[in-house]
C-alpha cells in the first residue's frame, strides 16, 4: 500500500530527544513510489527534528509546515516549493536544492554549508544567523531576502538578484558577488575581506562601516553607493571614477591617493523593495489522505 511507504519514507529513522515529543499532522500525499518521496504533492503539519537525510525530496511542496531542527544533509530537494514554512536550525548540509522556490520561509540559523542552491527563487525568506559557507547561490533571486548576520565566507553568489537584501553583519570572507546585482542592498557593518564584487552592480547599496580588505571591485558600479565609515584602504581595482559616484565621510577609509565626497540627503538614494506577493493557496490535490502520528 502507497501510504505506510509514504509514512516509512518521511519518517523512518527519525531521530526524537529524550523525553521530547514528534507529532505529524496534515501531511497530504498522493502517488508516492516505495521509498521515495519525489510524487508528494504537499506536506504540511509539525515534524521537528526529522531525520531526512539523504531522501528524494525532488519536487515537493512544504506549506504552512514547521521542520524546525529537521536533518536534511544530502537531501535532494531539486525544484522543490518551500511556502511559509519554518526550518528554523535545521541542516541543509550538502543538499541539492537547484531551482528551488521560497516564498516567505524561515531558515534563521539554519546550515548550508556546501548546499547546492543555484537557480533558486527566493522572496521574503530569512536567513538570520544561517551559516551558508561554501554554498552555491549562483544566478539565483534572492530579492529582498534576509541574510543579516549570516556566515557567507566562500559561497559563490555570482550572477545572483540581491535586489534590496539585507546583508548586514554577515561574514562574507572570499564570496564570490562577481556579476551579482545588489542594488538598493544593506551590506551594513559587514566583512567582505577578499571577496569578489569584480563587475557587480552596487547602486545604492549600503556599505557603512563594512570591511572590505583585499576585496576586488575591477568595473563595479556604485552609482549613489553608501561608503560611509567603511574600510576600503586594502580593496583593489578601485578607481577615483567609481568613487566619484559614491559619497561618505571622515571615517571612509579608501586606498592610497583616492578621495570621497561628503555624504549630503540629496545624494543618497533609497530605494525600497517592494514585498512579495503572498503565496497563492495550493490546489487540493484529487486524493487526499491526512496521517496523524504520535511518538512518545
Amino acid at each position: 500500500m502507497a501510504l505506510p511507504l509514504a509514512l516509512a519514507a518521511l519518517l523512518a529513522g527519525s531521530p526524537v530527544a529524550a523525553g521530547s515529543k514528534t507529532f505529524v499532522s496534515r501531511i497530504r500525499v498522493e502517488m508516492v513510489q516505495d521509498r521515495d518521496v519525489a510524487k508528494m504533492v504537499s506536506l504540511g503539519g509539525t515534524c521537528n527534528r526529522c531525520e531526512l537525510s539523504g531522501r528524494n525530496l525532488t519536487g515537493a511542496t512544504f506549506t504552512g509546515a514547521t521542520f524546525m531542527n529537521a536533518t536534511l544533509v544530502g537531501a535532494d530537494l531539486r525544484g522543490a516549493e518551500l511556502v511559509g514554512s519554518n526550518f528554523t536550525g535545521s541542516d541543509f548540509t550538502r543538499a541539492n536544492m537547484r531551482g528551488v522556490e521560497i516564498v516567505g520561509a524561515n531558515f534563521t540559523s539554519a546550515i548550508f554549508d556546501n548546499a547546492a542552491l543555484a537557480g533558486a527563487e527566493a522572496q521574503g525568506a530569512s536567513f538570520v544567523r544561517a551559516n551558508l559557507s561554501h554554498a552555491d547561490l549562483s544566478s539565483a533571486e534572492l530579492h529582498g531576502v534576509n541574510f543579516n548576520g549570516a556566515t557567507l565566507n566562500h559561497a559563490n553568489l555570482s550572477s545572483s538578484e540581491l535586489f534590496g537584501a539585507t546583508l548586514a553583519n554577515v561574514r562574507a570572507a572570499n564570496a564570490n558577488f562577481s556579476n551579482a546585482e545588489v542594488q538598493a542592498a544593506n551590506m551594513t557593518s559587514g566583512d567582505f575581506s577578499g571577496a569578489s564584487f569584480r563587475n557587480a552592480e552596487l547602486d545604492g547599496a549600503r556599505l557603512t562601516n563594512g570591511r572590505f580588505d583585499r576585496a576586488d571591485f575591477s568595473d563595479a558600479s556604485l552609482r549613489r553607493t553608501d561608503i560611509r565609515g567603511a574600510d576600503l584602504s586594502g580593496a583593489r581595482g578601485l578607481t577615483q571614477d567609481q568613487i566619484d559616484e559614491t559619497c561618505g565621510d571622515g571615517s571612509t577609509r579608501l586606498p592610497r591617493a583616492l578621495t570621497v565626497n561628503t555624504c549630503r540627503s540629496s545624494r543618497i538614494v533609497r530605494v525600497a523593495p517592494a514585498p512579495p506577493a503572498p503565496p497563492a493557496p495550493p490546489a487540493p490535490p484529487t486524493r487526499r489522505n491526512f496521517l496523524m502520528v504520535m511518538d512518545n
